[in-house]
């Protein structure tokens, strides 16, 4: 029996690592995990630092759910690969950018001036890497 084949509209995103070869395949998977940790620990540590925040308890919930979900629809809409507008590579990297950043400055902000370095480092490779592949 013959599966259903896609609707000729419907755009294909192809996942980065389908036109390597071992082990480079392998490579470009691992950094899409770690890209993937990386937005992940993003995230949390936007929202750790806005619950720390002096302020009212339902002000840094608020703050943190306002943050956190203003990252995610940002990296949805432009960064991911099934980004819902899509940008120039530039336009991509930028958010990135923004959003590794607001990652970092959280990190910093909490007490880990190194941690934030590192995830800084960790992220910045990630996004080369990833820039480099996809383009």
């Amino acid at each position: 029996m013959a599966e259903p084949s896609e609707p000729a509209d419907l755009k294909r995103v192809h996942a980065e690592w389908e036109g390597y070869a071992s082990p480079l395949r392998e490579f470009v998977m691992l950094n899409a995990l770690v890209a993937f940790v990386l937005e992940l620990a993003m995230l949390v540590f936007v929202a750790w630092w806005a619950l720390l925040l002096d302020v009212p308890w339902w002000a840094r919930i608020l703050i943190a759910f306002v943050l956190v979900g203003g990252l995610a629809v940002l990296w949805g809409t432009f960064a991911s690969p099934r980004a819902r507008v899509a940008l120039p590579v530039f336009g991509i990297v930028v958010v990135k950018v923004i959003a590794f950043g607001a990652g970092a400055l959280a990190l910093w902000g909490v007490g880990g001036p190194v941690a934030a370095g590192v995830f800084a480092v960790v992220a910045a490779v990630s996004v080369a890497i990833t820039t480099f592949v996809r383009v």
